[in-house]
């Protein structure tokens, strides 16, 4: 079995990004750190490191190796997209920002953690790293519309991408939090960091604040394009201790980046359906603290959606919203792109959580947001470069065994006047 494994990883050859003088050796780089597999973190170990064993040089061994295996495995899928995708400019850029960040990565290999300077130097490298990937999403999604606009885009080639596309940006996700949670303890000109936060994790994340900031930010966008706003409606239950406020271990800014997208679909909705009211129905948000879960259940009464439509709306290639244009300066803006509840959801599941949309066409949406209560039970959900995620890219769609019907609706009038 190991030595199968070794062969598949050995399978996609590097291109583009590894040729030239020095391809030979990032081959190399790539194939030694690929065949490891991810270290999944739980949010315990996130808090008791940064809380009780802060040493910035068992970070640094544990970093110096893991940032540059995550780095590897989402390398290796790279190369298995459809090549008109790959060879597209956005695409190959993206590639080249992986290659070049794994590469002053394995600089720190061999060197030793007592060095002081050897640690400074990782904490520059690292955030280096982290601003070179800032855009990594918008490139992604620029580089899909130039493919989409010169090829044809196919069930098989669309899941392709869909599968793809949530794990480069979940592996980048994690990646970040690596990154985030190494500088915000042991940077000392990072004064950034709330003195209540291990990192970025709140140990007592207050939900029912955060969901108040998120509605007012959004509030804030729907009143300066619309002119007007719904308010909001908010219920709280802690079922684990009655009347106490409802707090999790968790990472303010993914729950934020959740709640924000959710409020903002909600409010646009709701407005857009009931403009011809004379006062805007609120949008009714519930936040319950279980035993094992935390849930929040965002409704609204926007019109719903279709039910063939829910599943597009978590589709890298699909948005209700018109193509964005790119302009002079190449910038890449996300309006437009679609990628605000994809990659919500992947917010959601990045500690095993999860984010679903039940909708009543012709009268609401309700949003749900499932994260874990027990920090133990919060734990990283990573890809990994493996045979299964290969079959992914080879096999093709089989022919469904059941009759598939029409994407459209059908027109019965105009069928009924030909007859």
């Amino acid at each position: 079995m190991k030595a199968a494994r070794v062969a598949l990883r050995s399978a996609a050859p590097l291109a583009a990004a590894t040729t030239g003088g020095g391809g030979g050796r990032v081959t190399r780089e790539v194939e030694y750190f690929a065949r490891y597999s991810p270290s999944p973190l739980s949010m315990k170990q996130f808090l008791d490191f940064g809380s009780t064993n802060a040493c910035e040089r068992t970070s640094f061994s544990f970093l110096r190796h893991e940032l540059p295996v995550r780095l590897a495995n989402i390398l290796k899928e790279i190369d298995l997209l459809p090549s008109p995708l790959l060879s597209t400019p956005s695409v190959q850029l993206v590639k080249s920002w992986y290659v070049q960040s794994l590469m002053e990565l394995v600089e720190f290999r061999e060197k030793k953690p007592d060095d002081h300077k050897v640690l400074t130097d990782f904490i520059e490298a690292i955030v280096k790293v982290r601003n070179r990937h800032h855009d990594v999403v918008p490139k992604m999604a620029q580089g899909v519309l130039e493919y989409r606009d010169s090829s044809k885009m196919d069930p098989f080639t669309n899941q392709n991408i869909q599968y793809f596309l949530d794990r480069l940006y979940m592996n980048r996700i994690s990646i970040r939090m690596l990154i985030n949670q190494h500088t915000l303890i042991f940077d000392d000109c990072n004064s950034l960091g709330n003195p209540k936060h291990i990192g970025c994790i709140d140990p007592c994340c207050d939900v029912v604040d955060l969901v108040h900031d998120a509605f007012q930010s959004a509030q804030m966008l729907c009143d300066q394009y619309y002119f007007a706003s719904p308010d909001l409606k908010l219920t709280q239950v802690n079922g684990k201790a009655a009347g106490q406020p409802v707090q999790i271990v968790y990472v303010p800014s993914h729950l934020f980046h959740m709640l924000f997208e959710l409020f903002k679909n909600a409010m646009r909705a709701t407005v857009e359906h009931q403009e011809k009211k004379p006062s805007l129905d609120p949008i009714e948000v519930t936040v319950v603290l279980g035993k094992e879960d935390l849930s929040i259940k965002i409704s609204d009464r926007g019109g719903g959606v279709p039910m063939r439509k829910i599943e597009r709306l978590f589709s890298y290639t699909y948005s209700t919203a018109p193509k964005p244009v790119m302009d002079s300066n190449n910038s890449t803006p996300l309006a437009g792109f679609g990628y605000g509840l994809p990659i919500s959801r992947l917010y959601a599941k990045y500690f095993q959580g999860d984010l679903n949309l039940c909708s009543i066409s012709g009268y609401g949406t309700d949003a749900l947001i499932y994260l874990k209560a027990l920090s133990t039970e919060s734990v990283e959900k990573l890809p990994v470069f493996n045979k299964s995620a290969c079959k992914h890219y080879q096999i093709a769609v089989e022919a469904d065994d059941w009759c598939v019907p029409s994407k459209e609706p059908r027109n019965l009038s105009k069928q009924s006047a030909a007859a």
